[in-house]
């Protein structure tokens, strides 16, 4: 699992920017898919639970399957073409990193206002809340945890912030 996750982290773009000596050009995800089945003993036939441990052999055995998915999401920062003097393939990249998280706060606005949630949620709109769509809504519980790095007042103003800590 650490290779997958260092191979990931050697993939992954940084450049240097007016803002930062290494920044991360890109959002990454390292998703962890986990399965357990276990063999539930089967009803006898006069249909009462047999309390005995299933050994696996039996043709009657019934399986329950259980899955977890954890989602491990670097995001990387909003940035200001203004701030951060970024042009050409900076700019571009910028752009998709700018328009990722705009797609995203839509998505978790639109999942947080009841009015909105019977209705469309945006889900399509960039690959990073496709990717994270079964996670994010659906009929599935989530446990969410956000890092913030303390260098965020280079990136946004306090306006922003609170736009951020208001949708978190």
């Amino acid at each position: 699992m650490m290779q997958c996750l260092k191979l990931g982290a050697l993939c992954r773009t940084t450049a240097s920017t007016q803002m930062n000596v290494q920044s991360s050009r890109s959002h990454a995800i390292f998703t962890i898919h986990l399965c357990q089945v276990r063999i539930c003993a089967s009803d006898n036939h006069e249909g009462e639970t047999d309390n005995r441990v299933s050994n696996g052999n039996s043709e009657l055995d019934e399986y329950e399957t259980l899955t977890a998915k954890f989602h491990f999401v670097d995001l990387a920062g909003s940035e200001r073409l203004k701030r951060t003097g970024a042009t050409g393939d900076r700019a571009k990249e910028a752009i998709s990193i700018n328009c990722g998280l705009l797609a995203l706060g839509n998505v978790i606005s639109a999942l947080g206002d009841r009015s909105k949630r019977s209705s469309h949620v945006p889900y399509r709109d960039s690959k990073l809340t496709r990717l994270l769509q079964d996670s994010l809504g659906g009929n599935r519980s989530g446990k969410y945890s956000v890092t913030f790095f303390r260098t965020y007042h280079l990136h946004c103003g306090p306006a922003e912030l609170l736009v951020v800590r208001s949708v978190v």
